[in-house]
């Protein structure tokens, strides 16, 4: 039975909370194992709250909180009580990357709750990065941020403890080596920029750029040849459209509220592309 407390812990640039209702429609009901390579806040994990589940992100810091989460949930709710939402407070925990050698002495707890903080009252919770992997969204001004929510922290908890969830850290190609027959993958990359200017990969320091899409179709097509069903979210441009055209593509409209100009926030043209009918 589904635990409705379970849900993301995160903001996340093009989090998919919205169109769960066209996306869990398309997964498939007698999966053996569920994977998920770029996990970001795991609205479609947590939706479906699958009972065997592959999740991986190359953002260390993100997959740390998971990790917290499950094995630590009572003392990051402990620590996360130490933050304010106050502008010198904020700074203060941000700039404590830029210090490598004291930044590596925090616990995993302590990078989780600093993770976890920043996420909630940085400006339209965006997790990014700057090319040295320095968090630098400025702070969000918020009046009452939801910086501790232990309901839905303890059923997150609750739900990876009591079911076989593996975290990887890698290269979403590495991640899917274990991969076996009835097991089914739901991508959900960096989408493809509609313009130059729309482009955001800061979410980990690498970026992802078109020959990292054409490296992804290429994955899409070995999984295809294995028959594995995937299921992909992209943007609608040309390039997406021309890479997987030879598979079955719906286009979708999604709201975009997280963007540095509000007249840029609007409804947008999505893809959902699969191999199956």
């Amino acid at each position: 039975m589904k635990d409705k407390l379970v849900a993301p812990v995160v903001k996340w640039v093009g989090g998919k909370r919205q169109l769960l209702p066209e996306i869990t429609k398309y997964i498939p009901k007698d999966i053996d194992t569920y994977f998920e390579p770029f996990i970001g806040g795991g609205a479609v994990l947590f939706s479906i709250q699958p009972s065997k589940a592959v999740i991986n992100d190359v953002n260390s810091e993100l997959i740390n909180l998971y990790e917290v989460i499950k094995n630590n949930v009572d003392e990051l709710i402990l620590d996360l009580k130490n933050h304010k939402n106050e502008a010198e407070h904020f700074y203060r925990i941000r700039k404590m990357d830029r210090d490598k050698d004291n930044y590596s002495n925090l616990t995993s707890v302590e990078r989780a709750s600093r993770i976890h903080y920043l996420n909630k009252t940085c400006y339209n919770g965006l997790f990014r990065v700057n090319r040295a992997g320095e968090f630098n969204a400025p702070f969000g001004r918020y009046k009452n941020p939801d910086i501790i929510n232990e309901s839905k922290l303890r059923a997150v908890s609750r739900y990876f403890n009591h079911n076989k969830i593996v975290f990887k850290c890698e290269d979403f190609e590495s991640a899917l080596k274990s991969i076996g027959e009835n097991s089914f993958v739901y991508f959900d990359p960096p989408y493809d920029p509609v313009s130059d200017s729309a482009s955001f990969t800061g979410y980990a320091r690498a970026g992802f750029d078109k020959a990292e899409q054409q490296r992804l179709k290429n994955l899409c097509d070995q999984l295809n040849q294995k028959g594995i069903k995937f299921l992909l979210s992209n943007s609608s441009t040309s390039f997406i459209l021309d890479l997987y055209k030879s598979y079955n593509i719906e286009i979708v409209r999604a709201r975009r509220a997280i963007n540095s100009r509000g007249d840029k926030r609007g409804e947008v043209d999505e893809v959902l592309v699969r191999n199956y009918d």
